[in-house]
């Protein structure tokens, strides 16, 4: 078995490199230092990383394994100014931009074997049959079918060979968490037909102890199962066929923190006071995926003919203690979401061969969704107005189906001039129609009857989107690069409406104009990415409080601005040095909420003013490792609406460890997360019923074992 160094750069990659490669517990031939080129397909080609006129992280295999990345949680983590809210979902902010509440789409999408992932519930993949993940920063809707307002994941699965190939692993750790997970794949017909099988599970019992009686103790338990299997059929050695099914499930119990009264502030959650807790209604949330994709590949010889054709079927099932403790006018009353998401996807493209001169991509994509919502909603106890008389526990529930249709053209085009500077353009036009029927009820508690509000509406938007980015090789290890870009988050309707009309209740699509500036390359040992970049946003998703009822809005405009860095060093043959930084400034310009509030000059929510890692890495040519990770995040602020005002958490650092030896195709190790045992707050949310915050994971331990045969 084989071992490598893979260095994680920031800004515009992260970095992959090889300390001279050799056998576990062999000498290394050399005891010279080298680089490894990072090829990537960010533009639908291959192309080395430093000629790609954009920010991309990239983190192979082998980083996954070393720094115990599980999730697309993890992996956000280790990319600046990118971070996620693990609440009902995955809510990701990058650079400022925020998940949309009532499209639930976050302003990344996650692509796997040719399935885009947008939506906040179900945002995840399994890792166990990864090559590579390509994290490209920016809107990307001039090259893929899904269009993406902050960037795109892009998960490279591995080619199966020859040869059938087989890894495993497993773990266990603190609050008796258990992993394991295991990848096959070989040829069924020599050269022709091949198989592959992957899946992941991992459960763990939570930290929290819930200490009301007669209820579950462990409070916070977590399930996720991820499995996936392939055929990849190569009639010719000029077209290939590959059909992928997937199915995922996830399940967690309550929540990773507990509820106060409203009124409560931020400073009076603690994740001390988490670690027990009386919860009174049992709490769950449910996430199932099946999925199914059918890639075809046709080389016609000058131009290649991709064909990528995906169904996914998402249901949601949660219900939750409505005030997230055990408040007695809220005994026994609950929150609920039930939804089915129903998608369809169909993208072709069209790109030439060339490996230089002027290379293009083209394609046509289309996708058609139905959401299928209800019941959802909550339980609350009721009050005479006038008289403030206890008249009995209510219920409102919205139930309604939406259908929404995408068609978009997009392309780009890479074109030299000269032998240092190349032009790449790009454009995208989309056209987005949406639709939905909504009911919603209001009654007592176990009661049935009819709606007391409805409302049918339809909407459609198109968009023009471009992109422009010069590059300029300053030599054979150095290039720079500008770019302009325009990015697109569409626009809906409020699904838990209680009046009005249905333009009332529908939302703008969001608008950004995004400028980069950047420098990329290396100096023997040492690599580095920096760039620069400002963001004009305009009809920003946000969403207001209307009693306990939330409604989705736009706010004018905002920007956000900011730098990020990524550097990797190679001080010896078996030391490495890592580093990713990202700073950040974005604010409300024009944000008008009525009623005479007006948040003008407020950070935009969930926006850490910094994220930071550092990474050392120390490998031994007989097969011990080790390797320190710390990771830091500046102060990020909430909106407390119970107040209307945003409110400031302070920063957070936590350390990670892991230590192990690899011998004949074997990999034991042992490691440490949150060492110091930070606690943080990962979400903090105040409307005039509850105040509710989420805290991150404390410290942890864990041993594992993995081997390769």
């Amino acid at each position: 078995m084989k071992y490598q160094t893979v260095l994680i750069g920031a800004l515009s990659g992260t970095y992959a490199f090889a300390a001279p490669c050799t056998s576990w517990g062999q000498e290394p031939e050399s005891q010279r230092i080298e680089m490894e080129s990072i090829t990537v397909t960010a533009n639908m080609m291959e192309e080395d990383i430093q000629d790609v006129p954009q920010s991309i992280t990239v983190i192979d295999e082998v980083v996954l394994e070393e720094k115990g990345i599980r999730d697309v949680v993890d992996l956000i983590g280790e990319v600046p100014n990118m971070s996620v809210q693990p609440q009902h979902g995955a809510a990701v902010n990058f650079r400022g931009l925020n998940n949309s509440m009532f499209t639930s789409n976050n302003p990344v999408v996650i692509y796997i074997d040719g399935i885009p992932y947008s939506d906040r519930y179900g945002f995840d993949a399994s890792f166990a049959n990864v090559d590579r993940i390509e994290v490209l920063r920016g809107p990307q809707g001039t090259l893929y079918g899904k269009d993406a307002i902050g960037g795109v994941i892009k998960i490279v699965t591995q080619d199966p060979e020859n040869a059938w190939s087989v890894k495993a692993g497993a773990e266990y750790g603190s609050f008796d968490f258990m992993r394991g997970w295991f990848n096959a794949s070989g040829a069924l017909v020599e050269d022709t037909l091949f198989a592959g099988v992957n899946g992941q599970y991992w459960q763990d019992d939570g930290w929290i102890e819930n200490t009301l009686a007669g209820m579950d103790k462990d409070a916070n338990p977590e399930e996720d199962r991820r499995v996936s299997g392939y055929l990849l059929y190569k009639p010719t050695a000029r077209t290939s066929i590959k059909l992928t099914l997937s199915n995922d499930y996830h399940e967690n119990h309550w929540n990773n923190g507990y509820g106060l009264p409203s009124g409560a502030t931020i400073d009076d959650f603690d994740r001390d006071d988490a670690e027990k807790v009386a919860f009174d209604v049992p709490t769950y949330e449910e996430y199932e995926s099946n999925a199914q994709s059918l890639k075809i590949t046709h080389d016609f010889g000058p131009v290649t003919l991709t064909s990528v054709t995906s169904h996914r079927l998402l249901k949601t099932e949660g219900q939750y203690d409505a005030d997230f403790g055990n408040d007695p006018l809220y005994a026994g009353l609950t929150q609920f979401n039930d939804t089915e998401l129903d998608t369809y996807t169909q993208e072709l493209r069209l790109s030439n061969d060339s490996e230089s001169g002027i290379r293009w991509v083209g394609g046509l994509y289309f996708d058609t969704e139905e959401r299928n919502q209800g019941p959802y909603g909550q339980q609350f106890p009721n009050y005479d107005p006038q008289t403030y008389a206890f008249i009995g526990n209510y219920e409102m529930n919205a139930v309604s189906v939406s259908n929404n249709d995408t068609y978009a053209l997009f392309g780009q085009i890479i074109a030299p001039i000269g032998d240092r500077i190349e032009l790449t353009a790009g454009a995208r036009w989309q056209y987005i129609e949406k639709e939905i029927d909504l009911d919603t009820f209001y009654l007592p508690v176990g009661m049935s009857g009819s709606p007391y509000y409805h409302f049918e509406g339809d909407k459609s938007w198109d968009a023009f989107l471009p992109k422009l980015a010069l590059s300029y090789r300053l030599d054979d290890a150095w290039t720079t690069y500008v770019s302009y870009s325009q990015g697109y988050m569409p626009g809906g309707f409020n699904y838990f409406a209680t009046a009005g009309t249905a333009e009332d209740n529908s939302f703008e699509p969001q608008r950004s104009t995004n400028y980069e500036v950047g420098i990329k390359g290396d100096l023997d040992r040492f690599r580095i990415a920096a760039s620069l970049f400002y963001m004009d946003i305009t009809d920003i998703h946000v969403y207001k409080a209307v009693g306990t009822m939330y409604l989705g809005d736009n706010a004018k405009k905002a920007h956000s601005q900011g730098a990020e860095l990524e550097v990797s060093w190679l001080p010896t043959s078996n030391l490495e040095l890592t580093g990713a930084f990202g700073v950040i400034d974005a604010e409300y310009d024009d944000y008008d909420a009525g009623g005479g509030i007006v948040y003008d000059g407020e950070k935009i929510q969930n926006t850490p003013s910094y994220t930071a890692s550092l990474g050392v890495a120390w490998f031994h040519p007989k097969g011990a490792y080790s390797r320190l990770d710390l990771k830091s995040q500046g102060n990020v602020y909430f909106y407390d609406d119970a107040n209307k005002e945003f409110v400031e958490q302070d920063g957070y650092t936590t350390l990670d460890a892991r230590i192990g030896y690899q011998f004949d195709g074997w990999d034991l190790y042992a490691y440490g997360k949150n060492l110091t045992d930070e606690g943080y707050i990962t979400t903090f949310i105040s409307n005039s019923s509850l105040a509710l915050a989420t805290f991150g994971e404390p410290r942890t331990f864990g041993i594992g074992v993995r081997h390769h045969f």
